[in-house]
C-alpha cells in the first residue's frame, strides 16, 4: 500500500537570494515557484532581505494590501512585550507564478547580536566565536526571517494547519534553529546547495574527492578559518526534521563533512515557460548569433561570418571549482588540433571585477564598419581593475593566447553580468546563450549545475562532467555516460586528472565541429528532450516527500509534546 504523503497548507521559504540575484539559488527557488504557487495559491510565501531603501528593486512588486492589519501589527513598538519592531515589505516576487515574497530589514538586529549569539550556543552549540565577512549579516536576515513567521503565525493561523519552515543554506541555519525551538509544530526543512566546508576545500586547491572518506570536517573548519559557518550547518542538518541536498555528489559530503545523512535529494529543476517558442526561438538565436559576432569581429578586427562555431563557458567566477582553467586549456590545445572543421570563437562569460565597457570598443560596434586589425589586448571586452592578476587574462597570457589572425580559436573573457545593460552586448543572459552552438562547464566542484541544464533547454548541447550534480543525473538518465550526440556529453573527472578532461573537450569540440546538419540538429533535439526530464512538474515530488518527513516529525513532536519551548 502507497503511503499517503502529507501536504502542507502552508509554505514558508527563506533564502538570501529571494528577490536577490546573487546566484544559483535565486534559479533554485525563482523557477519552482510557479509550481508551487500553481498548488498552494498564495500559501507559499518567500522571504529575503531587504536591500532596496534607495532604489526600486528590479525583482519585486510592493503590495501594501497583503497582510495589510498584520503589517501594522509587526511595524508596531510594544512596550509592553520585549520584542523587536521589524520593518517589512509585502508584494510579488516578479518571476513566473508571482509568488508572495516578503522583504525584511533585519540590521535592527545588529544591537542584540551577542545575546543571540550565546542563545544559539546555549541552545543549539553553535560557535559564532570565530564569525567573519558575511556571517554577522547572514545570521541577523535567518533569524529576521523566521521572526516573520513566528508573528505571521501567530496573527493568522491557530495551529490546526501543517506549516513548513523551509530554510536554504547556511545562511538561514539560525531561523529554522528558532522555528525549531519555538514553533515545534512547524515541520523544519534545511537544504544544503554546497556544504561551506566542500566547496572552501575544492577552492583551496585541495583534493576533495579522492580523501573525502578521511578528511574530519570540523578538523578542516579550524584549518581553513570556517568554524562558525561550518557549525551553524552542522547543527542545523542536525536538528531540522529534515535535512536535504541537491545531488547525491553532495549527499557524500553531507555524511563526511557534516556527520549527518541527508532524508532527501531535492535536484534542481527548471521551468521552461521563458524558453522563446518556434519563430520567435529563431529571431532570438539569429540575435544572438549577431551580436556576438558582431563583437568578436570589432574586437578581433575580423570578419567570422555565421558558420563560426560559437562556445562558451558562464558561471560564478571560481576559476578551478567552475573548471575555467581547464576550459582555457582546452582551447589553448585545440589551436593546435588537425580535426578542428571550422573556426571557433570561445566566450568565457564569467563576471569578474569589471571596471567599464572598452570604449575603443564601443565606438567600432557603433560605426558599423568593419575593421582588419585588432583592438589592443583583443582578449576581453571591458576592462578589469585588476588586470596583471586576473586568473583568466593571465593564463591566456602564459600560454601565448593573442588571439592571432592566422589562429583558428579566439577565445573572448566577456567579464561582466549579462543583464541587458553591460555596455558591449546589451542582451541578457537567456538571451545570449541561445545563440551558442556548444556550451562548456566542465565543473570540478559542482553540487548540481544550472549552467548546463539551461543551455540544453535552449537546445544547446553542452559538455559537463560526472563532478556536477546535473552530469550523474543525465548518466542516470542514459544508463551510461552521455555523448555529445546525446546533448550532453559527460565527462569522467577526478582530483588529479586535469589534463586529460582537457584532451576529452578539445577533441569532442573538433568531433562536434565536423557534424553534419542532420546531426547538429539531432543534438539539440535530444538537448531539449533530456531538458524536458527536468522540469519541476518531474522533481516537485521529491520536495512533497521532504515536506511530508517535516510534518510527520512535527504532528509527533505534538502528541508526545516533548519539545519544551
Amino acid at each position: 500500500m502507497v503511503k499517503r504523503l502529507l501536504k502542507p497548507d502552508y509554505i514558508f521559504e527563506s533564502s538570501w537570494e529571494v528577490c536577490n540575484k546573487v546566484g544559483g539559488i535565486y534559479t533554485v527557488l525563482s523557477t519552482r515557484a510557479k509550481t508551487l504557487q500553481e498548488a498552494l495559491q498564495d500559501r507559499i510565501i518567500f522571504i529575503g532581505p531587504d536591500f532596496w531603501k534607495e532604489q526600486e528593486s528590479p525583482y519585486f512588486k510592493e503590495d501594501k494590501s497583503l497582510f495589510a492589519d498584520w503589517q501594522r501589527e509587526i511595524r508596531a513598538d510594544d512596550p509592553e512585550q520585549e520584542k523587536t519592531r521589524l520593518d517589512v515589505r509585502v508584494g510579488r516576487w516578479t518571476v513566473p507564478g508571482e509568488p508572495i515574497a516578503i522583504l525584511v530589514d533585519f540590521h535592527p538586529l545588529f544591537e542584540k547580536k551577542n545575546d543571540i549569539y550565546g542563545w544559539l550556543w546555549e541552545n543549539y552549540g553553535v560557535d559564532s566565536l570565530h564569525a567573519y565577512g558575511d556571517y554577522d549579516e547572514a545570521s541577523m536576515f535567518s533569524l529576521a526571517a523566521a521572526l516573520v513567521v513566528e508573528s505571521f503565525y501567530n496573527h493568522y493561523l491557530n495551529g490546526n494547519e501543517r506549516v513548513i519552515y523551509h530554510a536554504n543554506e547556511w545562511m538561514c541555519g539560525l531561523g529554522a534553529l528558532y522555528i525549531n525551538n519555538r514553533l515545534p509544530q512547524i515541520g523544519t526543512v534545511f537544504t544544503t546547495h554546497a556544504t561551506s566546508i566542500g566547496r572552501s576545500i575544492a577552492g583551496n586547491m585541495k583534493p576533495l574527492y579522492d580523501y573525502l572518506f578521511a578528511y574530519n570536517g570540523d578538523q578542516m573548519a579550524g584549518e581553513l578559518n570556517m568554524q562558525s559557518k561550518h557549525s551553524i550547518e552542522k547543527q542545523t542538518a542536525m536538528y531540522v526534521d529534515c535535512f536535504t541536498t541537491v545531488s547525491d555528489i553532495t549527499a557524500r559530503e553531507c555524511v563526511e563533512l557534516l556527520d549527518k545523512p541527508v532524508d532527501v535529494v531535492l535536484p534542481n529543476g527548471f521551468d521552461n515557460s521563458f524558453v522563446p517558442k518556434a519563430a520567435l526561438f529563431t529571431r532570438k538565436r539569429n540575435a544572438a548569433r549577431r551580436r556576438l559576432l558582431a563583437v568578436a569581429n570589432a574586437l578581433l578586427g575580423e570578419q567570422l561570418d555565421d558558420d563560426t562555431l560559437i562556445v562558451s563557458t558562464s558561471g560564478r567566477y571560481e576559476f578551478r571549482n567552475k573548471g575555467i582553467d581547464v576550459f582555457v586549456e582546452a582551447m589553448n590545445r585545440l589551436l593546435r588540433d588537425r580535426d578542428l572543421k571550422k573556426k571557433v570563437v570561445a566566450f568565457i562569460e564569467v563576471p569578474g571585477w569589471v571596471g567599464e565597457p572598452r570604449k575603443d570598443l564601443v565606438e567600432r560596434l557603433k560605426s558599423g564598419k568593419q575593421y582588419d586589425t585588432p583592438l589592443e589586448v583583443p582578449q576581453v571586452t571591458h576592462w578589469l581593475h585588476n588586470m596583471s592578476h586576473d586568473n583568466v587574462l593571465g593564463m591566456m597570457k602564459y600560454y601565448d593566447m593573442h588571439n592571432r589572425r592566422e589562429d583558428p580559436v579566439k577565445v573572448i573573457f566577456l567579464p561582466c553580468y549579462l543583464d541587458g545593460k553591460d555596455g558591449i552586448v546589451n542582451m541578457t543572459y537567456y538571451d545570449v546563450v541561445l545563440g551558442n552552438d556548444l556550451c562548456i562547464y566542465p565543473s570540478y566542484y559542482e553540487p548540481w549545475g544550472y549552467t548546463p541544464l539551461e543551455a540544453v533547454a535552449f537546445k544547446v548541447p553542452c559538455i559537463t562532467t560526472d563532478l556536477a550534480g546535473f552530469g550523474l543525473w543525465a548518466n542516470k538518465v542514459f544508463g551510461r555516460y552521455g555523448e555529445i550526440e546525446d546533448g550532453v556529453k559527460v565527462i569522467h573527472r577526478t582530483d588529479y586528472n586535469y589534463s586529460e578532461v582537457a584532451d576529452n573537450i578539445k577533441d569532442t569540440v573538433a568531433a562536434f565541429s565536423g557534424f553534419t546538419k542532420k546531426q547538429v540538429e539531432d543534438a539539440r533535439k535530444n538537448a531539449e528532450a533530456l531538458s524536458k526530464k527536468a522540469l519541476w512538474k518531474e522533481f516537485i515530488q521529491y520536495y512533497y516527500q521532504a515536506y511530508d518527513i517535516a510534518l510527520r516529525k512535527a504532528e509527533e513532536r505534538q502528541k508526545g509534546k516533548k519539545v519544551i519551548i
